[in-house]
C-alpha cells in the first residue's frame, strides 16, 4: 500500500500513502511538495496565519534548497496541508518549521499525519532530536505535539510578529530499531 519516491527536496525516500478515512471523505495521500503546488501553499498559508508568513520567493527556495524538505497532504486534487523541516550541516537537529492543515481537513489525522512524516525525514538525515516553536494561543498545535511526546523546553515572550507568546518543544527521534516492538 505505501511506496518509496524521492521527496525532490531532500533526495531522501519518503513513505507515501493513503491517509485513513471514512467512505465520505475524500482519499488523502502525502507526497513531495513540488513548484506547481505553489499557488496552494500561498493559499494555505493566507488562511493559516495572520502574520508570519512565508512568501512565493520563500517556498520556491525551500522547494529546491537541499536543507529543507517540503510535503503536502492531498485529496481530490486539493491540497489539506503541508510541513516544512530544516536541516542544519553538522547538526543533528532538525527544525520543523510548519504544519498548516486547512480548515475543512481539520480533525483528519493530517497533523499528525505530517508530523509523523516530518520525524521520518528528520530520521533519515541522522537527526536526533525535533524542535519547534508554537504561538502558545494555538491550542490544536500544542495539544498536536503535547500527544506526541514533544517537551516544552523554553518560553518564547514576543516571539512573533505580532507580539504573540511562543513555546519551544523538543523531542528526541527514536531509531527505526528502537521502534520496533521486541
Amino acid at each position: 500500500m505505501r511506496r518509496q519516491s524521492d521527496c525532490g527536496a531532500c533526495h531522501a525516500p519518503l513513505a507515501c500513502g493513503p491517509v485513513p478515512t471514512t467512505r465520505q471523505q475524500p482519499r488523502l495521500r502525502l507526497r513531495p511538495a513540488r513548484r506547481a503546488d505553489l499557488p496552494a501553499l500561498l493559499a494555505l498559508e493566507q488562511r493559516a496565519f495572520r502574520g508570519d508568513r512565508l512568501s512565493a520567493r520563500q517556498f520556491r527556495h525551500h522547494l529546491r534548497s537541499p536543507s529543507a524538505w517540503l510535503a503536502v497532504v492531498e485529496g481530490d486534487g486539493l491540497l489539506a496541508g503541508n510541513a516544512l523541516v530544516f536541516f542544519r550541516r553538522g547538526s543533528r537537529v532538525a527544525r520543523l518549521y510548519s504544519i498548516v492543515v486547512a480548515a475543512p481537513a481539520r480533525g483528519r489525522g493530517v497533523g499528525a499525519r505530517l508530523l509523523a512524516a516530518a520525524e521520518a525525514a528528520a530520521r533519515r538525515r541522522g537527526c536526533r532530536e525535533l524542535r519547534l516553536e508554537v504561538r502558545q494561543d494555538n491550542a490544536a498545535a500544542v495539544a498536536l505535539y503535547e500527544g506526541a511526546g514533544f517537551r516544552r523546553v523554553a518560553d518564547l515572550p514576543d516571539y512573533y510578529e505580532d507580539g504573540a507568546a511562543g513555546w519551544r518543544y523538543a523531542r528526541p527521534i527514536a531509531s527505526r530499531a528502537a521502534r520496533r516492538p521486541a
